[in-house]
Parts: structure tokens; sequence; C-alpha cells
């Protein structure tokens, strides 16, 4: 765990023994949640797993079902969490579980727990990683990075050989990697790239998304339970607001087509790939509504209250992060104290740099 982590779980450690979380909770916690995830899998003791972040284990999951109805909580299908955040507060609060992508792993290790607790929760698919398509980018850098001792990118100026033969250097070289492919370079530049370093280096893109992402038949079976909701999350995964007008509203419609022809139904609701600034904008925001989505889900940090009401298209999420599956940070997000503490300094920063510091706190994911 490097130290912005470290910072971030200190952090969530001092809200929770001060008391000043559940002092602030009746003014912060809003009317509900939407819970994030995307792997849930046993726990790895690998010793590189910069992809962490993004799996937790089953065991953690039940832990949090169970402790978010403790806490008060209703956990509901988003269609009625929408329904229900648009015509104002209910009786009690309410959590809505969601996972992006869809990874194998919900439907052969998540949707048995959820099955078994009765607890409805949604899955966004991204059609070009079902149709095998689409690459599984950030898995592949991690698998190239885990299985070399140093990384060549062509066609980027002045990168020479890249050593990962050390943990320090693997870890150094997949952050490298992550810069270059997701802020120096275009969307279709990074898909290119990452197929020339497998082909370079004999990753099968293919059988790494067979290894990780359900099929259409699995899709079916999971979507024929009433306690699954299925969501469009784009065809290719791209971060949308990197993208032209019609090149992002294109992979929305290629997504959200597929699972029609696939599925039969025609999703009600989206999550943005990456869900963070960089990748959410207006214009796209636009065009969801247009094209009759009931919801769209970011990643940007908070619970759901009457203001997120105004923006439907823009809803918040918590990530259920793999590098904190502990009740009192559990605990910490149901009061939504560290959400009201992040936007207040983001305020106060205004524009003078500390703003963009303090976000990078909240961990990213794809």
């Amino acid at each position: 765990m490097d130290r912005r982590h470290r910072v971030f779980k200190s952090g969530l450690k001092l809200l929770n023994v001060s008391g000043l979380g559940r002092f602030l909770a009746p003014v912060t916690q809003g009317c509900g949640a939407v819970f994030m995830m995307h792997h849930v899998r046993p726990a790895s003791d690998n010793a590189f797993r910069p992809n962490a972040h993004l799996s937790i284990t089953p065991e953690f999951l039940r832990f949090s079902v169970n402790r978010i109805r403790e806490k008060g909580y209703e956990i509901l299908h988003l269609d009625e969490a929408v329904d229900q955040l648009k015509t104002g507060y209910g009786s009690k609060r309410y959590a809505v579980l969601t996972f992006d992508d869809g990874y194998r792993d919900n439907l052969e290790v998540a949707y048995p727990v959820l099955k078994e607790l009765d607890a409805p929760f949604s899955v966004f698919v991204t059609s070009g990683l079902i149709d095998r398509t689409s690459e599984l980018w950030w898995v592949a850098i991690e698998r190239l990075v885990a299985e070399n001792s140093e990384l060549v990118i062509s066609g980027q100026s002045g990168e020479g050989p890249i050593s990962c033969a050390t943990p320090e250097e693997k870890n150094r070289c997949f952050d490298r990697l992550m810069d270059i492919l997701g802020k120096d370079v275009q969307e279709p530049d990074q898909r290119a790239i990452t197929r020339a370093l497998a082909e370079r280096y004999g990753l099968d893109l293919g059988a790494l998304a067979n290894e990780y992402m359900m099929t259409w038949d699995e899709l079916r079976e999971l979507a024929a339970d009433p306690l699954v909701t299925i969501g469009a999350h784009t065809h290719d995964h791209f971060a949308l607001a990197r993208l032209s007008e019609g090149d992002a509203w294109a992979d929305i419609d290629k997504g959200m087509q597929r699972i029609e022809q696939e599925l039969g139904l025609r999703p009600r609701h989206f999550a943005y790939p990456y869900g963070k600034a960089f990748s959410v904008c207006d214009r796209d925001a636009d065009y969801l509504e247009r094209s009759g989505f009931s919801s769209a889900l970011t990643t940007f940090p908070g619970v759901l209250n009457s203001a997120s009401a105004r923006t439907p298209m823009k809803l918040p999420r918590i990530s259920l992060n793999g590098l904190y599956q502990t009740s009192d940070i559990l605990d910490q997000y149901l009061t939504g104290a560290p959400f009201a503490l992040y936007k207040a300094a983001n305020w106060l920063a205004g524009g003078f740099g500390i703003k963009s510091s303090f976000s990078r706190l909240f961990p990213s994911t794809r």
C-alpha cells in the first residue's frame, strides 16, 4: 500500500476514533448510497497486485451486506432507488450494490453470496469485453509487468526499456505504463500500444478475456434472476470525455445495442468507464438522458441526497475497495462524512493546487 493509500486509510480511522464521523452523520449521510465493486474472489498472497483495489473477498462482501443492513439501510434494486431518489426520501435509507465490467467471478463468487442474502444487485456490462473484441488493457499491463524483467514501448518518444525485474521496479513500471496509457496517449492509441506489447511479449489477449470475463450465455443465466439488473458500460470501455462526440456516442450506442441483441433487454442504467472527471462530461450525460437512461453512475465519491435528484446522469458511488476491507472504514462511508469533507476541501482549495492532490486520496477505479 503506497503513501496516499496509507494517508487515506489513516484519515478514515481518525474519523472513526474521534467520533467526528458519527457526529456529522445526521447532516452528511444523505438518503442512500450506491456501492461499487469489480471483482469478488478469494484473497491473494501475490506480492505484485497493482489492481488489488478492484478486488474484495466474498467474506467482506457478506460482511458488508449484513453491516449495511444493520445500520438501517434497505438494499434496493437500482430502479427502486432511483425512483425513490427522484420522488423524495422514503421511510428508511437505502443502498444499491453494483459491479462494473462483467467479470466471471460476479457470477461464480458474488452471486451465490448475494442470492443467499436476498440482496439485489446490478452488473454494468462492457459488451466488447464479453464479445472478446475489446482489450482488458489494465489487466494485460499487470500481467506483462508480472511476467517480464523489462518492457519496451515502441513509438513513445524518449521511452527506453523500462525495468521491472524487482518488486519495486514492477510497481514503478506499472505506474509508468498506466500514466502513458491512461493520460499521455489517446484512447485508440492506448489499445494499439497494449496490443503491440501483448504481441511482442507473447500475451494472448483473447485468452485473458476468457479467463476473466463472462460469456453472453453466463450473462443470460445471471440476467434471468429477478434479483439482478443488467446495466450498460459502453462497448469498448473508453474514457468517453476523451473521445469526440461521435465516437463517444457510438460507443454508448453499441454497448446498449449488443446487450439488447444478446439478452433481449434494453438497459435503463449506465455506468461511465473510469467514472472520474477526465471521463465524465455534460455532453455525454445529456446524450444518455436523451437516449432514455434513468440514471448514470460515476465514481465521484459520495452518498445520495436531495441534490443528487437534480443530476441523475451523474450519480456518485462509494467504492468497496480491496485495500480497505474493514468494518470501521465501511462505517465511516455510511456516515457520509468523508465525502462531505472531501467536497469541503475541494471548495476551500479553489485554484491553489490542493484540490487535485486531495482528490487523489480517493482511490481510482477502472
